[in-house]
């Protein structure tokens, strides 16, 4: 900031097996987005080291990173980051194209994922036409259609209500039953209990991280 430098994190040592489902709380400004970014590819350190599925992640341009970010992350986001002229299976499918997939094998993948999330048969819907849970479900299956190593959510039920909320983490549990590592950013402790460890920020600091009870969403009758 001018010639002002903030640091932001400091000195965090932290490591995530395969098949987690961490959530990583603080208040604002304690530098869990700064820890995201830096875990999603879209910043990098100033010093020590990071490691991603055996791969270093440092000194990268810009298309190496982004070649990495495509094979290794999927991304959700409180926002749900949609592209509003496009169908949820347009929208599902945009990382394949990345990939260089043929525009029928995309289409095929996008819908399977869609059909996973339960809205196969909202796949031709433009957001505007979705509800706020419906956005988020197209949201996780974008972020699932490249088969990540690592799903990283960015407070992925900020904008939702409650029960809309509970729904979406019902989701996200069942991708991590399948054994996909889940990271998740929030500040609500109730999502963070949903989770099977939970990581405390403050100040840059981690103050604590300790394995929980997982609370389990109840199966919808």
């Amino acid at each position: 900031m001018g010639s002002n430098s903030l640091h932001v994190l400091k000195g965090i040592n932290f490591n995530v097996e395969e098949g987690e489902m961490v959530s990583i709380m603080g208040s604002s400004g304690s530098g869990k987005s700064t820890l995201l970014n830096i875990l999603g590819i879209l910043d990098e350190a100033d010093s020590g080291s990071y490691t991603l599925d055996g791969v270093p992640i440092k000194n990268l341009n810009e298309k190496l990173a982004a070649k990495y970010r495509n094979e290794f992350l999927g991304f959700v986001f409180q926002s749900f980051n949609l592209v509003n002229y496009k169908s949820a299976l347009d929208n599902v499918a945009l990382p394949l194209y990345y990939k260089g997939l043929k525009r029928r094998e995309r289409m095929d993948l996008a819908l399977h994922y869609l059909d996973k999330v339960g809205l196969a048969d909202w796949s031709h819907h433009l957001p505007s036409e979705l509800s706020g849970g419906q956005k988020q479900r197209v949201a996780v299956a974008r972020a699932l259609v490249t088969d990540p190593k690592v799903l990283l959510a960015d407070e992925p039920t900020g904008a939702l209500d409650s029960t809309t909320s509970y729904e979406v983490m019902e989701l996200i549990q069942s991708i991590n039953d399948e054994g996909k590592t889940i990271l998740i950013v929030t500040h609500e402790t109730d999502i963070s209990n949903m989770t099977k460890r939970i990581v405390n920020l403050k100040d840059g600091v981690i103050i604590d991280d300790n394995s929980v009870e997982q609370v389990r969403i109840k199966q919808h009758v």
